[in-house]
């Protein structure tokens, strides 16, 4: 390659002076310009012509050559005279092109002009190396066939190969005759120009020859454009080109804004351009300015020439093979195929291979076929016994062993065939943001493409009239980018030495990893960070010491930046505790929906009455079959910690709950799948710990509610006393002014009564009017004594009985009993004062009795 360079640089000064013109009227064929070859047969005569005076010998051969590169979009002339009869022994070539500087070497290749043979006449040759000549325009006869031919010869080649040969017998070059056209490519190179003569011995100095001229007034022309990978061209020109401009990075633009690394010009007619960045998918355009050939001839500025260019298939990386469709239930049919469907998309410029690429769902695993998918198109993924039924629809894809899509959601993968992640979507069928929709026939679709990292937020129901847009762009698609930073949802411990931390969104995994991002308060060493894959929205910290059970930490968390780059200008805090072993009575019911409003759902509400932080992950809610704990449903497969003293409400349906509550705490709702069974008219709500033991259980009655309800539906059962038991006498109906307070304080919830005396009554004046107001009065008891034995019975100041409140009731050492304000016959009890009458009974037959006072109030 430099050797070429070498070259081309060596001749340019003298080829890019002029174009070849020799007269020889310097009366010299030494220099401007040099001729070679049998020198000491040629002489320059008295008319300033180059004339042969070689040896007379028959079958001499003599030959002069002179550096000449042109070759194509050029025209040759010269004056010519052979004093002699041509012959087959006797004739000229006057060689245009040639590739080698011995002109009478059988191995030469090149264009030449025969004067004479045996027909007379003036003709176009090529010759390729190891043959003879091949007459590619064959000129008239007898043209040559006197002992005195004067001639003047005219050939011109076009840019596009096409040759035409025509002759002067007048010498003078106004009355040139054309002799024929051809169309010949072979060769588009030269380095030499020359003359070659044969003759027998009488003719030895009988070859005149005079006015030399190469003219090349065309510019060069790019005859080719070749990609040789992403970031590399080379430029096929049609002759050899001036290094310098040839050579200037300025001279090419590709996509109207990038100028190559190198520009290189490899051969004298090649350049080779390289970029430092692919060429887009598709057509590319190349902008060529200011190259010349040799002779000084310019392209014209500038010369645009498009190419396309697809780049070789790769597997695709993170990120890089997309699912955007979701069809996960089917049914009923809306207007598409009833079939699940994924749809894959390339938002790359790369041409992606799909061979080999794993594609599952949470049990079962396929892989896909040989296929391609070009940059910014889609497929729809379907098994192979549906291909047919989507083909209509855009590029399909089947695959064997199709892996069904959860109608509720689940988590999906795309690997490569190593196991590298690609790309995971955990969908939902809250996604949909729609109800109807939700049901089926509907697929879940991408809102923006550009942000493959997001979750609910760039995903929702399709919009297409079909119910979906597989291998299409979808229905829903617009610009919705990430710009908000990420949040830290919560902090577990999972082992005195291991936290997790859940986040709201995927995050950068290098970035994650750096354990210079945490800091945990009081000082806890921080060992490693781990990211979770393979949605990266979850990070372990491993701890350089213990935490200690019932001690708040505060864990922060700065720079931490998603997937999309955004980052949080503050640091991320969040206090967590070690999470202790639970004991029965720790967690325990403390609000029950079981008759809901019409289309309403179930709720049950735990509490935390300990001191300890529990993690609910593995407990479950069940009811009873007989005195058979049955219908166990899981409350959380992930951490979840409950502090002390907080909330949960369990439900299959949240948005329900909040739509008829509204001042619900959402934070505090787990949502089930299902719940079990609990009948409007009686059933039981048992809470079971992972390690198989009771939490707490409750067996309610719809005849629990206040009488004075006139429609109990959607309206729950409260738990009085926190640290009472999980009986009937514990539970009151919630306040009507609110119906049901799922996840902050029941509003019949009464702080315990230390009672002083044997029996105390709180409060001693009460309104019965399910405002949530002291609703009720308690008769709280301390007893000193095992086995006592309380009836209660309520006067009204008449001493009239109205409610035989307790009967038979074996006390415990505290409690209380409760008076709704309620008679025996379900009336309200008038405003005024009454009595309790209570008689207390030992196991000896010992028997007490007091009386205490409560008022009745209301509104007047």
């Amino acid at each position: 390659m430099k050797q070429t360079l070498l070259l081309i640089l060596l001749l340019v000064p003298l080829l890019a002076q002029s174009q070849l013109q020799d007269s020889f009227s310097d009366g010299n064929f030494t220099q401007n310009p040099a001729w070679s070859g049998d020198t000491g047969s040629f002489i320059i005569n008295s008319q300033s012509q180059l004339q042969s005076s070689g040896p007379a010998v028959t079958g001499a051969i003599l030959h002069l050559v002179t550096p000449s590169q042109a070759a194509v979009g050029t025209t040759w002339e010269f004056w010519t005279n052979l004093k002699l009869a041509t012959s087959s022994s006797n004739y000229a070539d006057v060689w245009l092109t040639s590739d080698s500087e011995d002109l009478k070497s059988n191995s030469t290749s090149g264009y030449f002009v025969r004067i004479g043979n045996t027909a007379d006449e003036v003709s176009l040759y090529r010759k390729d190396a190891g043959k003879t000549g091949t007459i590619i325009i064959n000129g008239q006869n007898k043209t040559v066939a006197t002992s005195n031919n004067v001639v003047r010869v005219r050939v011109t080649r076009s840019i596009n190969h096409d040759w035409e040969l025509r002759i002067d017998v007048t010498g003078t070059g106004e009355s040139y005759v054309s002799q024929g056209t051809a169309t010949d490519a072979t060769y588009t190179r030269s380095s030499y120009f020359g003359v070659l003569l044969k003759y027998s011995s009488a003719n030895s100095q009988k070859f005149y020859f005079d006015d030399f001229r190469i003219s090349d007034t065309q510019p060069p022309v790019l005859q080719e454009l070749q990609t040789i990978n992403p970031q590399e061209l080379t430029l096929q020109f049609n002759e050899p080109l001036q290094p310098e401009q040839a050579q200037s990075i300025r001279n090419y633009t590709l996509n109207r804004s990038i100028n190559p690394l190198i520009a290189e010009l490899v051969e004298p007619e090649k350049v080779r351009l390289v970029f430092s960045q692919g060429f887009r998918s598709g057509t590319n355009e190349l902008s060529i300015a200011n190259l010349q050939d040799l002779y000084g001839n310019t392209v014209p500025a500038p010369l645009l020439s498009d190419f396309s260019f697809i780049p070789p298939a790769v597997v695709p990386d993170y990120n890089e093979l997309l699912i955007t469709e979701i069809m996960a239930d089917e049914s009923p049919v809306v207007g598409l195929p009833a079939q699940e469907y994924i749809e894959l998309y390339n938002p790359t410029n790369k041409v992606l291979k799909l061979q080999g690429i794993r594609y599952s769902d949470n049990t079962s695993t396929a892989t896909f076929p040989d296929a391609q998918l070009p940059p910014q198109e889609y497929a729809v993924v379907v098994p192979n016994s549906q291909v047919q039924n989507f083909s209509g629809y855009g590029k399909v894809i089947g695959i064997s062993n199709f892996p069904g899509l959860n109608n509720g959601g689940e988590l999906l993968q795309l690997r490569q065939p190593s196991g590298k992640l690609i790309y995971a979507v955990s969908y939902a069928d809250n996604w949909y943001k729609d109800n109807s929709k939700r049901e089926g026939g509907w697929s879940l679709e991408m809102i923006d493409v550009l942000n493959p990292c997001g979750g609910v937020e760039n995903w929702t129901a399709a919009e297409d009239s079909r119910g979906g847009t597989p291998a299409q762009p979808n229905s829903v698609a617009a610009s919705n980018p990430d710009n908000s930073p990420p949040i830290l949802l919560d902090v577990t411990a999972t082992a005195p030495d291991k936290l997790l931390l859940r986040f709201n969104e995927r995050l950068d995994s290098t970035q994650a990893t750096s354990i210079a991002s945490y800091s945990i308060s009081p000082g806890i060493s921080i060992k490693q960070a781990q990211v979770q894959g393979p949605l990266f929205m979850e990070v372990i910290l491993i701890l350089g010491e213990q935490l200690q059970e019932r001690q708040e930490y505060t864990l922060n968390a700065t720079s931490i930046t998603d997937c999309a780059g955004n980052t949080n200008p503050q640091p991320l805090s969040y206090t967590f505790a070690l999470p202790s072993a639970p004991a029965p009575g720790d967690v325990v019911i403390n609000e029950i929906l079981f008759n809901p409003r019409t289309g309403g759902a179930d709720f049950v509400e735990l509490v935390n009455r300990s001191d300890k932080y529990l993690n609910l992950k593995g407990w479950k809610l069940a009811n009873t079959s007989g005195d058979t704990i049955s219908n166990l449903k899981s409350i959380s497969t992930a951490n979840y910690v409950l502090a002390p003293g907080q909330y949960v409400v369990l439900t299959s349906n949240p948005d329900n709950i909040k739509q008829n509550y509204p001042q619900a705490r959402q934070e505090t709702f787990i949502r089930m799948s299902s719940l079990p069974s609990y009948p409007d008219d009686a059933g039981k709500v048992v809470v079971q710990q992972p390690d198989g033991a009771v939490a707490d259980r409750f067996s309610y009655d719809e005849n629990m509610h206040f009488e004075l309800i006139d429609d109990v539906n959607g309206v729950s059962l409260e738990r009085v006393r926190l640290e009472g038991p999980s009986i009937a006498g514990n539970f009151h109906s919630a306040a009507t002014t609110v119906f049901a307070t799922p996840g902050y304080r029941n509003s019949q919830s009464q702080e315990g009564v230390q009672a002083q005396r044997v029996f105390e009554i709180s409060p001693k004046v009460f309104s019965p009017d399910s405002d949530g107001y002291e609703d009720f009065a308690t008769i709280n008891y301390r007893t000193d004594k095992a086995g006592l034995v309380a009836n209660i019975t309520v006067f009204d100041a008449q001493g009239r009985e109205i409610r035989k409140l307790v009967r038979n009731e074996l006390l415990e050492a505290n409690g209380f009993f409760r008076w709704d304000g309620l008679r025996d016959d379900g009336a309200k009890a008038n405003i005024g004062y009454y009595l309790f009458y209570i008689e207390l009974f030992g196991l000896n037959g010992e028997k007490s009795e007091f009386k205490e006072k409560v008022v009745v109030g209301g509104r007047f």
